[in-house]
């Protein structure tokens, strides 16, 4: 017998009330009900975004989001600004060379965060740069960028801001209109307790006059489209929505605003040092030195002479604890677990007691319990 645990940094856990609402009558996307659930959801989203500004939500990954961003702002030949720092930092580059723009790349060491002095240099030599875009918490790594500052950088340029928060948004502390970000997006699966499926870009008055002299092509992920369907006397979305993965998202939003944003990102913070503590604590290393500011993942480095996949496999069958392995170049390198979202002190306890039981029938030397004496503690001293 066996039970199934997902400690992976997405898809992750979802609450059991959230999972129930998809099991409701389904509703008609061109009703009444439909249009207070989805003004209902988006005004849930304005809150954990920070924002009053216009959010689009699809019916798509969080990549999904991304690429509307680039085909909604920009134009073919427009040149942007890519600080990547890891595998999602490579995916905007990715994105922008299939639309055709003219890319400079600020391509980081993984594990390491971008420099915003970097940025500021470029944008101060070159006033073509139309674009710059980021990674808020690069989930292949587990470092968290200071979004904060580069924005206060972007806003005294011409550049608008397009930042990558799938993982970040509700783990890590982003507030959209005081930092002054001009585009936000991010996905359902991650810290907002919800299945996969959702994608969401809150985006700027300052992105909107971009919007609308962007000449790329779109047409399901076209942001006037959607603005157009919010502004009808009953707003609706212009395509058919994944109108149950929405009611699930309506109960984890709830929950959010029930705890209260600040309160959920410090329960984050806990959950993130605890983990961290109880990894140092048997003798591992973290992967960056940096990621002691990520609340959403925690990168570990596989200790010399097992291999990453290995571990992940045999927490996975021994204990059925899902694990994330290394992306990338980072493949067999390290193993990640995530902890944002509907997560708590039990969910990192459980973690840590298997990865300890696994790693010694691996043959790694440790004191059994360190690990959860080291994440007690945290607990206790932190009052979660």
């Amino acid at each position: 017998m066996k039970k199934h645990y997902l400690m992976t940094p997405g898809p992750t856990q979802v609450p059991e009330a959230s999972l129930l609402a998809q099991a409701r009558p389904i509703v008609h996307h061109r009703s009444p009900a439909y249009t207070e659930l989805l003004l209902e959801t988006l005004d849930g989203l304005k809150y954990v975004f920070q924002t009053k500004r216009d959010i689009m939500l699809f019916a798509s990954s969080g990549t999904g989001a991304m690429e509307s961003a680039v085909a909604n702002l920009f134009s073919p030949g427009d040149r942007v600004l890519v600080a990547s720092t890891g595998n999602f930092g490579e995916r905007w580059i990715k994105i922008c060379k299939a639309y055709q723009l003219d890319v400079i790349a600020i391509e980081y060491e993984w594990g390491q965060r971008l420099n915003p002095a970097d940025i500021e240099s470029w944008l101060k030599k070159d006033s073509s740069i139309k674009g710059v875009f980021i990674t808020h918490a690069e989930t292949s790594t587990g470092v968290v960028n200071e979004v904060k500052k580069v924005a206060e950088i972007t806003s005294r340029s011409s550049a608008v801001l397009i930042v990558d928060a799938v993982s970040g948004l509700g783990a890590c502390e982003l507030r959209m209109d005081e930092w002054g970000i001009d585009v936000v997006v991010s996905g359902s699966q991650k810290a907002l307790m919800t299945p996969p499926g959702l994608a969401f870009a809150a985006v700027s008055e300052r992105a909107w006059e971009l919007v609308e002299s962007s000449t790329s092509p779109r047409f399901y992920f076209d942001y006037r489209a959607y603005k157009k369907a919010l502004e009808k006397p009953s707003p609706q979305n212009p395509y058919t929505p994944a109108i149950c993965t929405i009611m699930a998202l309506g109960e984890s939003l709830r929950m959010i605003r029930e705890e209260g944003i600040e309160n959920v990102w410090e329960r984050h913070r806990i959950l993130a040092k605890a983990t961290r503590e109880g990894i140092k604590a048997l003798g591992l290393k973290l992967f960056s030195p940096d990621d002691e500011l990520c609340n959403a993942v925690t990168a570990v480095n596989v200790p010399e002479g097992i291999d990453g996949a290995t571990i992940v496999k045999a927490v996975r069958e021994e204990h059925g604890v899902w694990l994330a392995g290394g992306q990338g170049i980072l493949k067999g390198k390290i193993f990640r677990i995530g902890h944002c979202g509907f997560y708590l002190p039990s969910d990192i306890i459980l973690t840590l007691a298997s990865l300890e039981r696994s790693l010694l029938k691996l043959g790694f030397q440790l004191e059994p319990g360190s690990s959860l004496v080291a994440a007690q503690k945290v607990f206790i001293e932190e009052g979660l």
